[in-house]
């Protein structure tokens, strides 16, 4: 898989076993569908060899994955810092810092 990173990555999430030995494999968008769709017969083969169970089935399920909003100021930095150490904002005040520019 060397050569295929994005079917790589794909694969790297650790899919949910489900009831009747269904393996619930989460992705986030069409791209890593196709890439699944594109291999899943060979992979499903390989897996019930290898498992010894004919019974096992995989399943794509679409999930979006929570990002954080992006900090670019200094301010929205200091905002960050402040939420995990408010006394930040004591020093800011005592010593009269500013972000200056």
């Amino acid at each position: 898989m060397e050569d295929r990173p994005n079917l790589k990555s794909t694969l790297s999430t650790v899919p949910e076993l489900k009831q009747n030995y269904q393996l619930l494999l989460e992705i986030e968008n069409t791209i890593q569908e196709n890439l699944i769709g594109s291999i899943k017969p060979e992979l499903v083969s390989w897996l019930r060899k290898e498992l010894h169970n004919s019974k096992i089935q995989l399943v794509t399920k679409f999930t979006k994955k929570v990002k954080g909003r992006l900090i670019y100021t200094d301010s929205e930095k200091f905002e960050e810092m402040v939420k995990k150490n408010p006394e930040l904002a004591l020093l800011r005040q005592k010593f009269k810092l500013d972000f200056g520019g």
